[in-house]
């Protein structure tokens, strides 16, 4: 086995863990099964371990995974120690998101930069609901989406809290992704996290002219025991980019928008008046 720090040996790690709790097995259980060494079954889903195409076969196996999860796990285990990920056409990048999960729930900080909608991280219950019915969802998969996203916000409020960085254009605080009752509850949600330690949200004004955030989203993940790498994703399509150069070249682009942004606390003062001005003179 090789050690594996990428956003595909995550997600393979991620979905081997799944595998194992949707069989109610425990780690203990499967080594038995196995013959193998349970604290190395930990490390492989922890990602601190990648199995070989034979080891994932093997305990997919002892699993009982059903043909297709199993040709699904065993296309990631493939191809886990690949360090870039691009994904074209895939509606909901199932595995990506997998990896984007587990690689929020290992890093030390993250740095967002959200030019059209606010931080998937910061978004309330209903705000996720909203934008997913504008895309016109199935509810299946809107309660889904509903249900991943909080989920994921955990990883702001538990013992040891990743730290954040919100990068947010003034575009996202103003358009109507939602009613303006789902808006103000949002924006209040922001005020109420930017008062947490662990947690920074800068404001970028509107007419500050073009700078590298112009070219679209992006997340910066940072790590204290890996390489970073920077995750970006569009309607039907997204990326991992884990080369170092490319790496630097956009902690250089967060650094410039950083130079046009508000600060911390006139970030804050922005978005109480914005919640007057825009949202609640609708209501």
């Amino acid at each position: 086995m090789a050690t594996a720090n990428g956003p595909r040996a995550r997600a393979l790690a991620a979905a081997l863990r799944q595998a194992r709790q949707e069989q109610n097995m425990s780690i203990r259980e499967l080594g038995r099964k196995l013959s193998f060494d349970q604290s190395n079954l930990s490390k492989i889903e922890n990602c601190k371990k990648v199995p070989s195409i034979e080891l994932t076969a093997r305990i997919l196996g002892a699993l009982g995974a059903k043909p297709d999860e199993c040709e699904r796990i065993l296309a990631l285990a493939r191809r886990a120690s690949e360090p870039n990920w691009l994904a074209v056409g895939i509606p909901g990048l199932p595995e990506q998101l997998a990896g984007a999960m587990e690689s929020e729930r290992e890093a030390k900080s993250i740095v967002d930069w959200a030019p059209m909608t606010l931080p998937g991280l910061l978004q309330t219950t209903d705000y996720v609901r909203a934008l997913a019915e504008t895309n016109e969802l199935p509810k299946h998969e809107i309660e889904r989406r509903v249900t991943v996203r909080i989920a994921r916000r955990e990883i702001l409020t538990r013992q040891d809290p990743l730290k954040l960085e919100a990068l947010i254009s003034e575009v996202a605080f103003r358009e109507p992704m939602a009613s303006p009752d789902v808006m103000i509850e949002q924006l209040r949600h922001l005020l109420i996290m930017a008062d947490r330690p662990n947690v920074e949200i800068r404001v970028i004004p509107r007419g500050v002219g073009w700078h590298p955030g112009s070219a679209g989203p992006f997340i910066l993940y940072e790590f204290s025991d890996a390489p970073a790498f920077v995750h970006f994703e569009h309607y039907s399509s997204g990326a991992f980019v884990t080369n170092s150069d490319d790496v630097e070249a956009y902690r250089m682009a967060i650094d410039t928008i950083k130079r046009h942004a508000l600060n911390p606390v006139d970030s804050k003062r922005f978005i109480a008046q914005v919640i007057v001005d825009d949202w609640s003179a609708s209501d």
